[in-house]
């Protein structure tokens, strides 16, 4: 026997485990102990071991996955095939009894639809096949430290409605991550096992876990201030979950955070190389994460905001998916008109703050309504008068009426089938007789809440699904007008050429000339200082009102500010202009 086929040999038997058959997207664990010697030279394995593996697919594709410590002696590299098949592996890194071993993984098939990820530029689909995904999602900050059973109950709830996402902190706040983390590089895997199971638990109910990884104000840094700590936390999180149903966002109001761009491209740039499974990337906003767009790791942008007129405009500007985690009101009715504005605005949706029991069951029905419907495919549609619209034309349009009342809707010349959706209770009423022509006008079967009219080709729909083709098709934005002669508004105030932070200041657009389709703007205020490189922030919405620049937005006083003003007309064309103030304390 030659040397290297000796050690080799000997290397298989120190390590003897290998995994069972395992279902595609379901995980397995390879378990390594260090022994007396390697643990001596090892007393703090998570700072000091470096173990991986690389696993290779049937079709020659190859994953990387490192090994995380999992307390006492014990590593662990997690993997989850994405297909059937023998997976073959390969073990490397600085435990040199270890390294070079070999094995292979039998993946059996499943039923799995997969993981999530973005699709046909605004949406999202599985994996596996041409099945779309449909976000709604619900928000347990604290999901690793509830009590067991409150835990399970609420998750268990939560299936049963069909919501699909649970967000939460991975540390908690900062007194449960410093009991957590000891040190930078010192914590207790105890806390990460119990997480373990109650994402499994979550995954299995065929529930996403979305993970935030820090909470607000810094806290990400202070618990981390080094960049090489937070690289081995990164990592760490990596190996233990990326194997798992899970997505990424970031952290807590990232606009909370000193250099928050800055931390944010170093960890999301992190995840976007090390996450074999590429698992969906961004970051919680207190208002958008769009001002992080161009540094190139987002995949989709997250809201916390009830706010119309941002998620309108913005969607006509950022060519990703957009989940609204701002979903919340004083009670069901709040919340389920913020809802269906937000779908009007083309975002998924997740729950913000206690569920209300009415409140969960007309989400439940507002999903039940959607997935009957091509909602990959819809955009806003603007030729209505009304209400708010989405619409796959030739296809099917879904009119949403806050204020109920009359309903007037532009249409391509087919046959459609009318239907009037309650979403208080989740009960249609349709109307006997078909509408065939370009121009539908009717009124719901009555005035005392909202409704959603649904005009649809069935028929159509039917035959679509048979397709081969996820998408309908091709969604191109438009290009937003800035010439100073074709923008039909303007800033008239702030007046002056000087903001101060510690002064409230108004205000206002002008209208420079009134068409039919200046009749309905929708206007967005941001404020950024360029030079350090913070991105913009949002604020103020609406033709007039009270500017909310936070202080955040620069380093250094007096800076330069870009105060941009962006409306959209009743058509959806989308206009910008924008004027330069000193911004003082």
């Amino acid at each position: 026997m030659g040397a290297r086929l000796l050690q080799l040999w000997i290397a298989a038997a120190a390590y003897a485990q290998t995994c069972p058959p395992t279902p595609a997207y379901s995980h397995c664990d390879l378990v390594f102990e260090l022994n007396d010697a390697e643990a001596a030279a090892h007393p703090n394995p998570y700072l000091t071991v470096d173990l991986r593996a690389e696993f290779r697919s049937p079709r020659h594709r190859t994953f990387l996955l490192p090994a995380f410590w999992d307390g006492g002696r014990r590593l662990v590299i997690r993997f989850t095939p994405t297909g059937a098949g023998q997976w073959d592996y390969r073990v490397s890194g600085n435990i040199a009894r270890f390294a070079g071993s070999t094995g292979s993984l039998n993946a059996t098939e499943s039923e799995s639809p997969g993981f999530v990820k973005p699709a046909n530029v605004r949406f999202f689909s599985y994996t596996e096949g041409f099945k779309p995904h449909l976000w709604m999602g619900d928000s347990l900050p604290r999901l690793a430290f509830l009590e067991a059973a409150q835990f399970q109950q609420i998750v268990d709830a939560r299936a049963a409605q069909k919501f699909n996402h649970i967000r939460g902190l991975v540390l908690g706040g900062p007194a449960e991550s410093a009991r957590i983390f000891s040190e930078p590089d010192r914590f207790d895997p105890a806390h990460f096992r119990a997480l373990d199971e109650r994402i499994l638990y979550m995954n299995r109910k065929g529930i996403v876990a979305d993970l935030m990884l820090a909470a607000g104000n810094n806290h990400l840094t202070q618990l981390f201030p080094a960049w090489q700590q937070r690289e081995r936390y990164i990592r760490y999180l990596v190996s233990r979950y990326a194997p798992l149903n899970i997505t990424w966002q970031g952290v807590e109001d990232f606009e909370s955070y000193t250099n928050g761009r800055e931390l944010l491209k170093e960890i999301g740039t992190l995840l976007k190389k090390l996450d074999p499974y590429q698992h969906p990337r961004s970051t919680h906003a207190r208002a958008t994460s769009a001002p992080l767009i161009d540094d190139g790791w987002m995949d989709h942008l997250i809201y916390d905001s009830a706010d119309n007129a941002l998620g309108a405009v913005e969607h006509q500007l950022y060519p990703l998916p957009q989940v609204n985690v701002g979903i919340a009101g004083a009670d069901a009715a709040e919340l389920r008109k913020r809802l269906w504005n937000a779908w009007m605005n083309g975002q998924f949706v997740s729950v913000s703050g206690p569920l209300p029991a009415q409140a969960a069951e007309q989400m439940t029905a507002w999903f039940d309504f959607v997935s009957e419907t091509r909602y990959w495919d819809l955009e806003p549609f603007f030729d209505v008068d009304g209400g708010r619209a989405l619409a796959l034309e030739t296809i099917e349009h879904i009119v949403y009426l806050e204020k109920p009342g009359p309903v007037e809707a532009l249409v391509e010349k087919h046959g459609y089938e009318i239907i009037w959706f309650n979403p208080l209770t989740g009960e249609s009423v349709q109307e006997k007789k078909n509408f065939k022509g370009e121009r539908f006008s009717g009124s719901p079967p009555d005035a005392t809440h909202d409704w959603v009219l649904h005009l649809s080709r069935e028929g159509k729909k039917e035959g679509m699904l048979k397709s081969y083709k996820f998408e309908a098709r091709r969604i191109i934005l438009q290009e937003v007008e800035q010439s100073t002669q074709k923008v039909p508004f303007d800033i008239e105030l702030p007046a002056g050429d000087t903001i101060s932070l510690s002064k409230p200041v108004a205000f206002a657009a002008r209208l420079k000339r009134e068409t039919r389709a200046t009749r309905a703007m929708q206007y967005l205020w941001t404020a950024e200082v360029g030079t350090d490189g913070q991105g913009y922030r949002v604020a103020g919405s609406g033709a007039k009102g009270t500017l909310s620049i936070p202080p955040g937005i620069a380093r250094h006083f007096p800076a330069t500010m870009h105060l941009r003003l962006t409306g959209m007309n009743a058509n959806g064309k989308v206009y910008s202009t924008d004027k330069i103030f000193q911004l003082t304390q």
